[in-house]
């Protein structure tokens, strides 16, 4: 798996700034709507952002856009694919829980997932899921942004005796 990964703070101020910018859109709402986005404005995080929308009536969801850096995470293009497309069985239903977690409490999510399920153990995740409106007031759509992190790139400060 042919993945860039990135250091953890790096990821957490990615994290940080696509948050600032999230929050910025909302103006006078508690969640702001998707025609605010403009890509321009997140240029820089583009290649790991993914737009999420929530299947209408079921707890699924499906990857409507998602951002070139992911191919390599998924092995695969997963714009266009729902959840159990994209992920096995615990995967899924692991997305499926953070997912509805958003769109219920209209709240930003974030963690941290194993890549395990794809055979990557020794790499994971570290996300943010933004909720987003595009018609009414009800969360329809999730702005994601994914940073690769593995065991090589956390840096302790501990180095073995000489």
């Amino acid at each position: 798996m042919a993945t860039q990964m990135a250091q953890p703070a790096a990821a957490i101020r990615a994290h940080e700034e696509l948050f600032a910018y999230w929050s910025s859109l909302r103006v006078d709402a508690p969640v702001p709507p998707r025609r605010r986005l403009d890509p321009k404005d997140m240029k820089r995080l583009l290649p790991t952002v993914s737009l999420i929308e929530v299947a209408p009536g079921a707890n699924d969801y499906r990857v409507r856009l998602a951002g070139t850096g992911l191919y390599s995470v998924y092995g695969r293009e997963i714009t266009g694919r729902s959840l159990s497309e994209i992920y096995n069985t615990a995967a899924a239903d692991y997305w499926r829980e953070e997912l509805g977690r958003v769109v219920r409490d209209r709240r930003p999510g974030v963690g941290v997932h194993n890549l395990a399920w794809r055979g990557a153990s020794h790499l994971s995740l570290i996300w943010i899921r933004l909720p987003l409106v595009t018609q009414g007031s009800d969360v329809d759509m999730i702005l994601g942004y994914d940073a690769v992190v593995g065991l090589g790139a956390v840096q302790s400060g501990i180095r073995p005796a000489a």
